[in-house]
């Protein structure tokens, strides 16, 4: 191999070449590829803070639908609660109005008996002096008899 001036001048424009890239190229690759690494990591780190905040959402929404439950059955616990005490004080007016209305009609047949009485003592006493009449064959003034009808009632 012969060493001449091709060789050189190919030397030179190489190293001329080298010089240039690393002088106007170079920088400017590696601010490109600087760039792109930032932008990379950024990414990965909104990623890791995205999983973390979707981690954290997750939890969120779970103690949420944890409360809501626990107010749903608190809620429902209530509405038992409540319709037990509705269906008791229902069934402790009807137990008032139904005593109220036995207490009534048993006004109502305690006075009923105590009319059937008077009226039953009432034809006794017509019944008796009817019966007296016809024992004495004459006819017996009930005015002037009225205390012995009054004592026969009262027996009676």
């Amino acid at each position: 191999m012969d060493i001449n001036a091709t060789l050189f001048g190919q030397t030179i424009a190489m190293i001329f070449f080298v010089w240039f890239t690393m002088k106007y190229i170079w920088p400017l690759l590696d601010a490109a590829i600087t760039e792109r690494q930032d932008k990379i990591r950024e990414g990965l780190e909104a990623a890791d803070k995205s999983q973390h905040d979707l981690e954290l959402a997750k939890k969120h929404a779970a103690e949420t639908m944890r409360e809501a439950k626990e107010k749903a059955a608190e809620l429902l616990e209530q509405a038992k609660k409540r319709h037990a005490e509705i269906v008791d004080s229902a069934k402790d007016d009807a137990r008032s109005e139904a005593n109220k209305i036995i207490a009534g009609a048993h006004a109502e047949i305690e006075q009923d008996v105590h009319r059937a009485r008077e009226e039953l003592r009432k034809q006794v006493s017509v019944l008796a002096l009817a019966g007296a009449e016809k024992i004495l064959q004459r006819n017996i003034d009930a005015s002037a008899q009225a205390d012995i009808l009054d004592s026969l009632v009262a027996e009676l």
